[in-house]
């Protein structure tokens, strides 16, 4: 229940990212520029904390160890996840992103499969292959059925063009996210904590961000002041305080593969918060009665996520420990 907690309240600081994205597109700012500058503005705050937790030598030693692993992940989980994000922003209001981005909580669950997971039993540690977990997939379909409800009111001023470069980029992103994130855990093993992983992904992710805003000077010129103080309220809100309190939950809930879908099933509550925000900023239309019950839907989900896997951990403690790992997965 604590990771779910956690997952909710990194979704509140996530929500930033769609709604000054689309208000930072409105005012004439650059994708290129949303998405590069929260890296780099996020990087010194990263570099501190790790720095006064003494904890920089470890990030190193482990990405010299795996230095194609720790650039290809870092690509799929920071740059093909948020470059696409951004891009979406041109074409699609923030609740339609936000709506879409929700493919990540199926993706989490589908990606399960491509992950092995180290478990010890009399005979050693061995590596497993994670199964796909069908309870959890369907529960996360019933939450983007509520996410749909709540997109339905808006659809309808909407382009097929419109929705499909704005819906596109996005299921790429959705898919990026948690492959990276996944990934990144399998090669760290549990020796970095939550700071050193985010801090050492941002550095192997380095090198393409300063591509992108090379690219973004010839083509665009130089950001404005206004999209330079909002990318630094996205990049603290959701690059350091979400993305760190999502690595949080999802490394607490890494060796059962129900409960980090239930986790990563929290993202759904962005597109509430999502609504409040662009209702008071930027003065969208309230949701009306079908968009309601769509939230309803939504609650109803992560309560069954919760239900789900604490019920699950229960029947686990009964069995014995190597066995028990092996029911996790």
């Amino acid at each position: 229940m604590k990771e779910i907690l956690i997952g909710i309240l990194a979704s509140m600081f996530f929500a930033v990212t769609f709604i000054l994205n689309r208000s930072m597109e409105l005012s004439g700012g650059s994708w290129i520029w949303s998405s590069s500058l929260r890296f780099l503005f996020m990087l010194p705050f990263l570099l501190i904390i790790v720095l006064l937790r003494n904890n920089l030598k470890q990030v190193l030693y482990e990405m010299l160890k795996h230095p194609f692993q720790w650039l290809c992940w870092s690509f799929v989980g920071f740059v093909l996840f948020y470059a696409p994000l951004t891009y979406a922003a041109i074409y699609g209001p923030g609740w339609l992103v936000a709506g879409t981005w929700q493919l990540t909580i199926v993706a989490g669950v589908l990606l399960g499969p491509l992950m092995y997971n180290t478990i010890q039993t009399k005979e050693g540690q061995i590596k497993v292959r994670n199964e796909l977990q069908t309870r959890a997939l369907l529960i996360s379909f019933l939450i983007l059925c509520g996410v749909a409800l709540i997109q339905f009111q808006n659809a309808n001023h909407l382009t097929w063009s419109e929705v499909a470069v704005g819906v596109l980029p996005v299921v790429i992103a959705a898919f990026a996210y948690p492959l990276g994130n996944r990934k990144m855990m399998e090669l760290c093993g549990g020796r970095l904590d939550t700071f050193q992983r985010v801090l050492g992904m941002t550095l192997a992710s380095l090198p393409f961000w300063f591509a992108i805003s090379a690219f973004g000077f010839v083509t665009v010129g130089a950001p404005s002041t206004d999209q330079l103080l909002q990318t630094f309220v996205v990049a603290i809100c959701s690059g350091v305080i979400a993305t760190t309190l999502f690595f949080i939950s999802t490394d607490r809930a890494k060796g059962n593969q129900g409960k980090l879908a239930a986790v990563e099933a929290t993202q759904s509550t962005q597109v509430l918060f999502v609504m409040i925000g662009e209702v008071f900023l930027l003065s969208t239309p309230l949701p009306n009665g079908l968009a309601v019950v769509g939230l309803f839907i939504i609650i109803l989900g992560m309560f069954l996520h919760s239900y789900s896997t604490k019920n699950k951990n229960s029947k686990l403690n009964t069995i014995p420990l190597y066995k028990r790992e092996q029911q996790k997965l």
